[in-house]
């Protein structure tokens, strides 16, 4: 390949040039906060990335890339070896079959989420190739996942970036300095916002290039970026590593994808050779062609991945002057030796509908022995038709181990929405397994309800009642509000069975009702009845009104007619003075005869 490196650059990066000035520039917009030093090298602030448009390190922290270049030939035709044909661009078109199904997967579901943003899977192919050589040449797991860890060198600023680590080592490993993880290298901070479950397993794994793929495509296609338009491809690519170099290497394989590809059996893709941080690899310049690099080995070659033997000439066997080299072994990680989680505190979770759950839900990460894992990321997921979450609203918190191997979710909210909920804690990035919780939320209650007035209620009959019942809730001394209450005429403080006559409310139609359920407390935890209305019964009768929690109130209301007016005795005359009729025996005249 090096033997052709100052042809393919002469006649591959003229598909792509780009004025370097115009490609600075654009490198240097990519970070929020970004400015440039007195060389014209870019800086960024300190902030810390709020939401996926914030990417201060790139998505891969600027790490080292692979900077080989795609050959001459066309990926076309056919190989030939009897001709003598060069196979080079058919071999380095094959892209492993599950690494490229996982591109086009990406693309079909940004095609569905951001139709705007015209992302094509051949920039994936060649995002992933430049990255990691397309996942190592698709030694990968029937479900994508990587058969060992894909790492970039610690950023400890000896050479690189300066990244402290943020992650506890959950992603990488590595508990000082951050490193780019998997297929498509992204740096923990990064993924802990871009990641996405590509596979649907779940988890959200950057090991996975199934969901590494999804996440690299929601990256390119955040900001409003239309990637069928160069300028905003250029800006996407460079918000990925920003290097004129990278961008260039990138948009060269991109072109060669977009000539033709095939598929691969997983294992067998061809694996790059010369990286950006190799002190012998010469790197293709944006001006102008590049000398070809030498063929003597390194001062400090940096460590290559395994190239399988040509499979054109198997019965060769190896140059005895060079001993075969052995991929090196990277070391388990803290989640490598998880085997299981427990249950690390109480398994009974109740609330009440809209209050947050006093206790709080733990996982313990332990090996096979029994013995507690730190720095392990525990993903607790909710798992239910109601609306609780934990607090801040999010479904999935993810929380890492402490020193003894415990990760203590946040607190759980409960919705409006009662009965069963679930939440399942999973290893990030393992199968092993979890452990399922099962939390209540019950109805909000009053244990308390009470009239705010001492008023009698009196009504005519026929008529209606002139005051309103109001009642107050409370629970356990605080306010009790959108508490469902019920108000029901009852016969007697003995039978609550509702009555069938006296006093009674109106429903919609406007017909009498005896019973309303779900009346509800206001946020100051009070209610106030609809209109009471009499019917023709005299008498006094009974309201009651409950709520859950075992609040209840019974109220008199009494309907009787009003009094009736008595009319005053009749005024009488004084009789006229008559004379007295004197006695018989007193003299008297004699009548006319």
């Amino acid at each position: 390949m090096a033997a052709q490196f100052g042809r393919r650059l002469r006649k591959g990066v003229t598909t792509t040039a780009v004025a370097a000035a115009a490609v600075a520039a654009l490198a240097a917009s990519q970070a929020p906060g970004a400015t440039t030093d007195g060389q014209g090298g870019q800086t960024t602030s300190d902030a810390t990335p709020s939401s996926e448009e914030a990417a201060d390190a790139g998505a891969t922290g600027n790490s080292p890339y692979y900077t080989d270049l795609p050959p001459l030939n066309s990926p076309n035709p056919a190989p030939s070896a009897s001709t003598g044909t060069d196979t080079s661009g058919v071999t380095e078109a094959g892209i492993p079959a599950t690494v490229l199904d996982a591109y086009k997967r990406a693309e079909a579901t940004l095609r569905e989420k951001k139709p705007g943003c015209n992302l094509p899977w051949q920039l994936l192919a060649a995002i992933g190739k430049v990255e990691s050589g397309q996942a190592r040449g698709g030694r990968v797991d029937a479900d994508g996942t990587t058969l060992s860890p894909i790492l970039g060198p610690q950023l400890d600023g000896n050479g690189f970036a300066l990244i402290k680590d943020t992650d506890n080592g959950a992603y990488d490993g590595n508990s000082s300095y951050d490193q780019a993880v998997g297929p498509m290298q992204f740096i923990p901070s990064t993924w802990e916002w871009a990641g996405r479950d590509g596979n649907g397993d779940g988890r959200e794994d950057p090991n996975n290039i199934y969901d590494a793929a999804l996440a690299a495509g929601h990256y390119l296609c955040r900001n409003g970026w239309d990637l069928s338009d160069q300028r905003d491809l250029d800006r996407a690519i460079l918000s990925y590593n920003q290097s004129t170099e990278y961008l260039n290497t990138v948009m060269s394989w991109l072109e060669y994808y977009r000539r033709g590809t095939h598929e691969i059996p997983d294992g067998t893709g061809t694996l790059p050779r010369d990286r950006s941080d190799s002190t012998g690899t010469v790197r293709p310049s944006p001006t102008a062609p590049s000398t070809p690099p030498s063929t003597s080995p390194s001062p400090k070659p940096s460590p290559k991945p395994e190239k399988p033997a040509d499979s054109g000439t198997p019965n060769t066997p190896p140059p005895t002057t060079t001993p075969p080299t052995t991929p090196p072994t990277t070391p388990p990680t803290p989640t490598d030796t998880v085997d299981h989680l427990e249950n690390a505190g109480t398994a009974q979770f109740t609330a009440m509908a809209g209050d947050a759950f006093t206790e709080r839900m733990s996982a313990r990460a332990e090996t096979d022995a029994g013995k507690a894992v730190a720095k392990v990321r525990i993903r607790f997921t909710v798992i239910s038709d109601t609306d609780t979450t934990f607090t801040g609203g999010e479904s999935v918190a993810t929380v890492v181990t402490d020193s003894s191997g415990v990760a203590v979710a946040p607190a759980l909210q409960a919705g409006e929405k009662t009965g069963s909920v679930i939440v399942q804690a999973t290893v990030v990035g393992r199968t092993v397994k979890g452990v399922a919780y099962r939390a209540t939320v019950t109805e909000r209650a009053a244990d308390t309800l009470v009239r705010t007035s001492t008023k009698e209620l009196t009504c005519t009959p026929g008529g209606e009642f002139a005051d309103a019942v109001e009642l107050k809730a409370t629970y356990k001394g605080a306010v009790a509000d959108k508490v469902a209450a019920t108000a029901t005429l009852i016969k007697s403080a003995e039978d609550p069975t509702e009555n069938d006559k006296g006093p009674y409310f109106k429903d919609a139609d406007g017909k009498a009702v005896r019973t309303l359920s779900g009346l509800p407390t206001d946020a100051d935890g009070l209610l106030k009845l609809p209109q009471l209305y009499a019917d023709d019964t005299e008498g006094t009768f009974l309201l009651r009104v409950t709520t859950p929690g075992g609040a209840t109130v019974t109220i008199e209301l009494t309907v009787a007619a009003p009094p009736t007016e008595t009319e005053p005795p009749a005024e009488t005359e004084n009789p006229a003075e008559t004379e007295t009729p004197a006695p018989s025996d007193s003299p008297s005249a004699s009548p006319t005869t």
